[in-house]
């Protein structure tokens, strides 16, 4: 079986319907969050999309569940079948000041216009726990996440966050794909693939699930 995969969506949704209906065979795709922007608003799509909170979202939406019947969203530290496969996730960003946070606990003020508000709702990061529940949840087949693992280097900065790399080792996926920097890049991660999808608007993956060979191919 072939499922999708696509980048950081930012409210692209005419690229999101044009690969679908390129690939009316798929039954499910999957992305690594940002699929909202500052007006928070989401559409449906021609196909389910089982994804992760990036850091720009409606988190409101998220959280009350109001959200389009194929936009399927992956609770931080939790994991779904997709067509037999197992996948898990930890959407948001790495904030080292809120990651022993309960949850439920991040603050989430209002402010004068949604962008602003986007910017100070803390639950735009992960947190600690969210990431022990997915651990004891054991193996998947494919992990996502918002942020990258080490090392990442953007410019002379190495971008990733070490407790993506911690997650990686307990779950040993098959697969890890992630977003957020909107570049394509991949790596091997003590025998797991990491992949960095790009911008849904440049790129996307074909994942065969059978052999677990991806094909990457440009919007």
């Amino acid at each position: 079986m072939v499922l999708g995969a696509l980048g950081d969506i930012h409210k692209d949704w005419p690229s999101v319907r044009c690969i679908m209906d390129r690939h009316p065979d798929i039954p499910a795709w999957l992305c690594v969050g940002d699929l909202g922007d500052d007006d928070g608003a989401y559409e449906d799509v021609p196909a389910p999309v089982y994804w992760i909170k990036g850091n720009n979202e409606s988190f409101d939406a998220l959280a009350g569940g109001n959200l389009p019947a194929n936009l399927r969203h992956i609770l931080n530290g939790t994991a779904v079948d997709v067509h037999g496969v197992s996948v898990g996730g930890v959407g948001g960003t790495f904030a080292p000041t809120w990651y022993d946070t309960d949850p439920a606990a991040l603050p989430h003020p209002r402010k004068g216009t949604m962008k602003a508000t986007v910017l100070a709702d803390k639950r735009r990061h992960f947190v600690k726990r969210e990431l022990e529940a997915l651990e004891r949840l054991g193996r998947l087949d494919i992990l996502l996440t918002h942020e990258a693992p080490r090392p990442f280097r953007v410019g002379r900065m190495d971008a990733g966050k070490t407790p993506i790399n911690e997650l990686i080792a307990a779950l040993q996926p098959r697969l890890h794909l992630f977003g957020h920097h909107h570049r394509f890049a991949e790596q091997d991660l003590r025998g797991t693939r990491s992949i960095c999808l790009d911008l849904v608007g440049r790129s996307y993956l074909l994942l065969d699930t059978n052999t677990w060979e991806y094909e990457k191919r440009d919007t």
